[in-house]
């Protein structure tokens, strides 16, 4: 393969290929995304990652492994201690989470943080459990629109979520209130990874609807990442959908937000046309929210075979001198107990016009390998504080 001048990396949010040998400690017994996803519909189409070798990895009901896949393929396993989505897309460009992040899944937020918290912004806190965004919305919206109360509620996910009408909360007082929140998570035993403003519109119950003005404000990766070394070497770095929150900022030249995955692909798409130099780092993240949380396989299915659509659409635009990779940051078996992420293996896809071989790689021991591999294409190093090891030299 020759050297690439843009590297395409799309995380399919959730999308994971089989359960880690560690999943019993996170109660992840048997799960497996994508293999379930395909047992569990009638019919199931996605030529182009079939293409690309995703049966290769993991058996899938209806879509059969091939014989020469385009590219490499490989299993990727987590070395971090979590199965969130920061500490996935975090690993992805080198970092390895030690400790997990804080969840308040069970109970809602201690009473400290929440009075602290009503005390700061001047809103009554209302809510405060592990919910659905949609459902909480509403459930109290109404009260909210009716009050000035504000909606704070939290998931599986390491998050706090506070809820604002546009029309009534106002967007940039729901954006200071998260402000605050954020500032208040930063205490050890309240830190969340992120907290995620969650705007909507609507006055009265079934004409709720989120709008997307969604702000995530996340914690600043501990370390350089690959991110880092890729702009502070001048090249470009620019992030679709949630990456710029997830790395709050960090490492990246420019950013587009999404309003689906759908509309992810689509940017991702009009960005293949675009002359650059570096990376172009994608997040698909309706596969994690309205699917994999909701238990909803069939809604997954659907979401999968309307990217691969789009896939096929973005490969047709590949140059010679493009790489393109495709992974997910953790699990999220939408036929699993509950509702939590699933710790899990995540696919590795590596395809150029270029390649002249092909074929399965040894599994990974961890995401890292991605970065380690975009910085070795441009001639750079990881961190030292960083992990992964580079497999270019395996992409012929």
């Amino acid at each position: 393969m020759k050297q690439a001048k843009r590297v395409f990396v799309i995380v399919i949010d959730s999308l994971g290929i089989g359960a880690m040998p560690d999943g019993e400690k996170f109660g992840d017994v048997g799960v497996n995304t994508l293999g379930h996803i395909s047992e569990s519909v009638d019919t199931f189409r996605i030529p182009a990652l079939q293409k690309l070798g995703i049966a290769n990895l993991t058996h899938l009901r209806q879509v059969p492994a091939l014989e020469e896949p385009l590219g490499y393929q490989a299993a990727l396993r987590e070395r971090s201690n979590g199965k969130d989505t920061m500490t996935g897309h975090w690993e992805i460009m080198g970092v390895e989470t030690k400790k997990p992040f804080k969840t308040f899944t069970e109970h809602g937020f201690p009473k400290e943080l929440i009075e602290e918290l009503e005390k700061r912004t001047g809103h009554k806190v209302i809510g405060n459990k592990s919910a659905s965004g949609t459902e909480i919305i509403e459930e109290l919206g109404e009260e909210e629109i009716a009050t000035g109360h504000m909606i704070v509620y939290t998931s599986a996910d390491s998050v706090l979520q506070i809820c604002g009408n546009e029309e009534t909360f106002d967007l940039q007082e729901l954006y200071r209130c998260c402000e605050i929140a954020r500032e208040l998570t930063m205490k050890e035993e309240w830190r969340v990874g992120r907290v995620i403003a969650r705007p909507y519109v609507g006055k009265k119950r079934g004409e709720f609807e989120r709008t997307s003005n969604r702000h995530d404000y996340a914690l600043k990766p501990p370390v350089r990442t690959a991110l880092n070394v890729l702009k502070d070497s001048g090249l470009d770095v620019i992030s679709v959908g949630k990456i710029k929150d997830i790395f709050d900022g960090e490492g990246i030249t420019e950013a587009y937000k999404s309003q689906s995955s759908v509309h992810g692909m689509e940017q991702t798409i009009e960005l293949a046309d675009k002359d650059f130099r570096g990376l172009c780092f994608v997040n698909l993240v309706d596969f994690d929210a309205k699917w994999g949380h909701r238990r909803n396989p069939e809604g997954y299915a659907e979401e999968l075979e309307k990217f691969d659509e789009k896939l096929a659409v973005f490969m047709e635009k590949l140059r010679e001198d493009d790489l393109l990779i495709i992974t997910a940051d953790h699990g999220n078996d939408p036929t699993y107990t509950g509702t939590d992420h699933t710790r899990e293996k995540v696919p590795f896809l590596a395809y150029s016009r270029s390649m002249e071989g092909n074929g399965m790689l040894p599994e990974q021991d961890t995401f890292a390998v991605i970065g380690a591999t975009i910085l070795d294409n441009f001639g750079l190093s990881m961190p030292e504080e960083t992990i992964g090891t580079s497999l270019l030299s395996c992409l012929k």
